[in-house]
């Protein structure tokens, strides 16, 4: 499952992995998946900022702002049937997504 393209807030700092794997463990739509010794993002837009990873991190080597973006913006409006506003649209109305 794809939420959006290009617009999640994940980021990983490879360098500071240590490669536990929780991050794998915990991901609920397969992101990541660890490669000699390191995580390594699969899927960036399976991501759907839940910020699971982020906070099983035991190095904080991933970061997510969970429940912010273009995706918790097209989730809220699935629920509740309002156009999305994400805030990083062409800057008129805000919405972009």
């Amino acid at each position: 499952m794809h939420y959006l393209e290009n617009v999640a807030t994940l980021h990983l700092d490879v360098e500071t992995c240590i490669g536990c794997g929780l991050c794998a463990s915990v991901c609920p739509h397969g992101v990541f998946e660890i490669i000699a010794q390191k995580a390594q993002i699969l899927e960036r837009n399976r991501c759907m900022e839940c910020g699971a990873c982020a906070r099983n991190c035991p190095v904080n080597a991933l970061a997510v702002k969970a429940g912010v973006g273009c995706a918790s913006a097209i989730i809220h409006s699935w629920i509740t049937g309002e156009e999305p506003s994400c805030d990083c649209g062409t800057g008129q109305s805000g919405s972009g997504c």
